[in-house]
């Protein structure tokens, strides 16, 4: 890996989406918060651009991010996006004021002028607009790139210290041409190399873990996710079976869930796996319990626990092994995750075992480039492709308590439902689906007689960043062959209803 992209946050909420989006074009890109990072620290890291975020404040308000204006003139190519955009103004000496009567917001006709960051770009197209202040008055040195009805400066540049910026926001899908934008910075104005591959990765991964963890003994928690998993094949492949995978299956897994896992890791790719099977000991924890935040917690204390106890019959363990991702090293404030991150399969562990050091093999990577290696790395795309699923598991879907038939219904309903979503080739079309066991009962018909059983509801959402989602349009014949197979299928259920709420104001989850 040579080039590298800094994103230098100020606040902004498409700080993770920006970095995404330069990665998108294999070139490697980190987040540092704007207050954590020097310009002698950036001068020395040997980035080949900046990128300045967006943020909710205004420039002109002490109180609101700033930086020392001495990095405009370090020789490194810097874009600013929207806030970013009227910092750079500001720093430079330029005006920024508030738009009043001329704030724009969605979608915004942009008119580009003829300049190296709007190469292969018509000179008109839409644009994501957000911003109540605008740069009023160009700095000395720069000049006017793009305009709006509106926004007399929505971008602007001074070519000769490669300083570029733009008032609307490149890195979401609504800006028409932004992929083009980002393109042309890195490639044409920062003259990156697209070398940041994940095939690439984990080769030099496995070497990296191999050299360092050459005779050491590790343990890995695997709960079948995808992050986990990786993380699993990764270092076997680098250690063999010097590392232990400790599997614990409390029961709440979806159906065949945890005979799919042992199979695939166990016997297709060899690895030292223990399985604990502790369907028991969850559930007599949990019975009687209907409040949600108890049964996680129930759920990750015992978790824990029973790591523990299979932790302690393996003798010395050298290094735990975690499935720690960039977004969790961005949102945890930290530069370093020496910490362990709080989760409910590891959450605690230090206090309890001694280990000499932590591997976080995929903490650079985001959730789709970690989905990337496990593809390359052979993983079933089951697996790879595996989707969201609440570390308490299904106890989060049963509302109110949960029973070993509870949970067996649930686990029915969910499978039929994820097949039907299968059988009409419409997985990639939803980011999560699932079934939800409800308290609610009500009066049905079979054959001639009534009955009075319990309703599941299915869920189903569109969302790129799980922060916000809008349910999704399923057809309704497939909703029908789920809805009827189910009360067919599943003994005790009466009615199946579909979820069309969105996030906000709901959660994805129910509990």
């Amino acid at each position: 890996m040579n080039d590298k992209i800094l994103v230098l946050d100020f606040g902004g909420q498409y700080n993770q989406l920006i970095a995404r989006r330069v990665r998108e074009h294999h070139v490697y890109s980190e987040i540092k918060p704007y207050n954590k990072i020097s310009v002698e620290e950036i001068k020395n890291a040997g980035y080949s651009g900046i990128i300045f975020t967006g943020g909710p404040n205004s420039v002109y308000d002490e109180k609101s991010p700033h930086y020392d204006p001495t990095l405009l003139d370090a020789g490194i190519p810097i874009l600013g996006i929207c806030y970013g955009d009227q910092l750079m103004a500001y720093m430079a000496g330029g005006k920024v004021e508030s738009a009043e009567n001329s704030s724009e917001y969605g979608k915004t006709m942009v008119t580009f002028e003829e300049n190296i960051l709007f190469k292969d770009i018509p000179e008109m197209s839409i644009c994501w607009m957000s911003h109540t202040d605008f740069v009023s008055g160009l700095p000395e040195g720069f000049k006017r790139i793009g305009y709006t009805d509106k926004c007399p400066n929505a971008a602007m540049c001074d070519e000769t210290r490669k300083l570029y910026g733009v008032q609307f926001h490149p890195e979401v899908t609504h800006t028409e041409y932004g992929k083009q934008v980002l393109y042309n910075f890195l490639f044409h104005v920062c003259n990156c190399s697209a070398d940041w591959q994940m095939e690439s990765f984990a080769k030099s991964c496995i070497e990296k873990y191999r050299e360092e963890l050459k005779d050491k003994k590790v343990l890995l928690a695997l709960s079948g996710g995808v992050d986990s998993s990786v993380v699993a094949l990764l270092l076997h492949n680098a250690i063999g079976s010097n590392l232990t995978c400790v599997f614990v299956d409390h029961g709440l897994l979806r159906k065949n869930e945890a005979d799919f896992v042992e199979q695939t890791f166990k016997g297709k790719f060899g690895l030292n796996l223990i399985r604990v099977n502790a369907q028991e000991r969850f559930l007599s924890r949990l019975a009687g319990v209907s409040d949600p935040e108890t049964k996680r917690k129930i759920i990750g204390e015992e978790f824990i626990r029973v790591f523990e106890d299979e932790a302690k019959k393996l003798g010395k363990i050298n290094v735990l092994a975690q499935g720690t991702i960039y977004p969790d090293v961005i949102e945890s404030g930290k530069g370093d995750s020496a910490v362990i991150k709080s989760h409910h399969n590891v959450g605690g562990l230090p206090d309890i075992i001694s280990f000499e050091s932590i591997a976080e093999p995929l903490r650079d990577l985001f959730k789709d480039e970690v989905r990337e290696v496990g593809a390359k790395l052979g993983i079933p795309k089951e697996l790879v492709w595996r989707q969201p699923f609440p570390g308490p598991g299904l106890a989060v879907r049963i509302i109110g308590d949960i029973t070993k038939d509870k949970v067996a219904m649930l686990q029915d309903a969910d499978a039929i439902f994820r097949e039907e979503i299968a059988n009409a080739n419409l997985e990639k079309d939803t980011n999560q689906y699932f079934a939800v066991l409800t308290d609610v009962h009500s009066v049905g018909v079979m054959g001639d007689a009534r009955t009075y059983g319990v309703t599941i509801a299915l869920r189903a959402v569109t969302t790129d960043d799980f922060m916000t989602a809008d349910w999704t349009r399923l057809p309704y014949e497939v909703l029908a062959k789920a809805s009827n197979r189910i009360t067919n299928e599943v003994k005790g259920v009466s009615r199946v209803v579909y979820d069309i709420t969105s996030k906000p104001p709901a959660t994805v989850e129910w509990e």
